[in-house]
């Protein structure tokens, strides 16, 4: 896919970074659409299928908040949270809702098109990983080929970087895997040191794959050290 197949949502109500963030992004060759309430950016989402998002957390009608919370329903698309606060909580509380990564503003022209193109690669990875038969554990199935991931006969509805956590522990399971690593495999350069993108994408997924992810079977947590995916019963 090339840059000017590449859509991507910019959800703003300052229509100066609006502009300023299409203007950026059109001149990288990305194709742009532009709402400025949290209503419009889930239309135009439904509408148009965009392969990023840009949500600012304080818009009208619809928050940030809500907005990702109802795109989350029918997109795995990326998400980027714009934010003017700064606070862990209000970050904390996007990623829980199912965004991947967060900005906070103001940013430089610079930092916002690496997250973009950070979330794009996790999203459309490129290489030539060696392709694994689908992993099984219990009732958890992810087959690589068709990335796809099933409990039971129950298909889950991961966003990408979901699963490409879920895949990177599926393809090492039974390691141990610290924090650290999974951010640099996952998320990729650009991530040091914030490994809350990480714990905040396991408890997103223990939410959807785990029976009770108060006491989780496939996700466990070695404290101290990191996460590995067990096969419940072993």
């Amino acid at each position: 896919m090339t840059k000017r197949e590449t859509r991507i949502l910019v959800a703003d109500d300052e229509p100066r970074y609006v502009r300023a963030i299409k203007v950026n992004l059109e001149a990288s060759g990305y194709e742009v659409l532009t709402a400025h309430d949290g209503q419009m950016a889930v239309e135009l989402a439904a509408d148009h299928e965009p392969h990023l998002i840009l949500l600012d957390v304080r818009m009208p009608r619809l928050d940030g908040y809500e907005a990702c919370r109802r795109i989350r329903q029918f997109s795995s698309a990326p998400i980027i949270m714009l934010t003017a606060m700064a606070e862990d909580a209000d970050k904390v509380k996007g990623l829980d809702l199912g965004a991947d990564d967060y900005v906070t503003k103001p940013f430089s022209a610079n930092e916002l098109l690496a997250r973009v193109r950070a979330a794009l690669r996790r999203g459309h990875p490129s290489g030539t990983t060696p392709l694994q038969p689908a992993f099984q554990a219990g009732d958890l199935r992810v087959d690589f080929a068709r990335q796809r991931v099933f409990m039971g006969d129950q298909e889950v509805n991961l966003t990408s970087t979901e699963y490409r956590l879920l895949s990177e522990l599926a393809r090492q399971a039974g390691r141990v895997l610290l924090p650290e690593y999974l951010l640099e495999k996952v998320w990729g350069a650009g991530y040091v040191g914030e490994v809350r993108l990480v714990w905040q994408a396991i408890h997103r997924l223990r939410q959807k794959i785990e029976p009770d992810p108060r006491a989780p079977q496939y996700i466990q947590n070695k404290p101290g050290i990191g996460y590995v995916l067990a096969r419940p019963g072993e």
